[in-house]
């Protein structure tokens, strides 16, 4: 039986040499999570939505001196990058890797409006990005499991043992839900806008995760009702996305809140956050990612009213805010 990890054959493989092109680019988009955070840890679904307002693109070209990364975290040579860029390293060493030229220097340029450390996969976008620019610069083009693999790759560098749900929602251009570590299509049958609000404070996913884990060991019984209940307003999401039905899902997304705030990832910038939306006639609003800080994710009636919502959130103190549309998949 052939195993299932080993790479399959492609066109581009015969080259003994690869022969890179003069420069190429990838592009990736963010991510949030809808539904699920911390409960997908614990085999729970998660549905992801793509965020299309904020996007990556990696420009690389071949150097012939040592390898280089020109960002707006920092300047100057890959191999001493500052670990918190240890993710996009490991992205592009993998990738060379994966394209037969690791003894290759590259000249690696990163533009990006999405906010580090806020849950808006941030890390995997760029992961992303670099995969498919470098692969791209060696006329290489990956199928799906190989890019995922190439990004997880990264993703192990930033969270030790990531789920894979960011991994594929980067890369997805659509919502997916996430459950098992398999990925299926959501249907959505009418356009949805959402804003995300930026509380400034850093993410502490790591933290969270940790804080989670040690509720559970604690007090297993109620640490998994709450799972429980985020699994099923996951599934509710779910099907309120078919249906069309926004305001049923902004109340899931209401609820889902509070049952993260239980679970011991909320923050009171947040929960602010999050009742201004709502008392400026957000159908729904929640954090998204891994909480203790980051994002908020808010369901907008309709275009005019997120651009009422956004203003409201950077009165109240969000740092920054973008509006996104999720289209309609039928």
């Amino acid at each position: 039986m052939t195993s299932s990890s080993a790479r399959p054959a492609r066109p581009s493989d015969a080259p003994a040499t690869p022969t890179p092109t003069a420069a190429a680019s990838g592009r990736a988009s963010g991510k949030a999570i809808l539904l699920g955070e911390h409960a997908v840890v614990y085999e729970r679904p998660a549905l992801a939505i793509p965020l299309s307002a904020l996007q990556v693109r990696a420009d690389v070209r071949r150097s012939s001196g040592p390898s280089l990364l020109h960002s707006a975290l920092y300047d100057g040579p890959l191999a001493a990058a500052p670990p918190r860029l240890g993710p996009t390293a490991m992205a592009a060493a993998a990738a060379l890797e994966v394209v037969g030229a690791t003894g290759d220097s590259i000249d690696l340029r990163i533009e990006s409006n999405l906010p580090a450390e806020r849950g808006v996969g941030s890390s995997a976008a760029v992961a992303a990005a670099v995969v498919r620019a470098v692969t791209a610069a060696y006329g290489i083009v990956l199928d799906a499991a190989e890019e995922h693999e190439m990004i997880q790759r990264a993703e192990r560098v930033a969270h030790v043992a990531p789920s894979g749900l960011d991994a594929h929602a980067v890369r997805a251009g659509a919502p997916i839900w996430f459950e098992g570590g398999a990925v299926s299509p959501v249907v959505v049958a009418a356009p949805l806008t959402f804003v995300i609000a930026d509380t400034g404070v850093a993410g502490r996913t790591r933290e969270a995760v940790a804080g989670v884990r040690a509720r559970h060991d604690e007090d297993p019984a109620g640490t998994t009702a709450l799972l429980d209940e985020l699994g099923e307003l996951t599934r509710d999401a779910r099907a309120h996305l078919a249906a069309g039905d926004a305001r049923s899902l902004g109340a899931v997304m209401d609820r889902g809140h509070v049952a993260l705030d239980l679970l011991g990832v909320g923050d009171p910038t947040l929960d602010e956050l999050a009742m201004t939306a709502r008392a400026h006639g957000a159908w729904g609003a929640k954090l998204t990612g891994g909480g203790r800080g980051g994002c908020i994710l808010v369901l907008a009636r309709d275009d005019e009213s997120a651009a009422e919502v956004a203003g409201a959130l950077r009165a109240a103190g969000a740092a920054a805010t973008w509006t996104t549309t999720v289209e309609a998949t039928t």
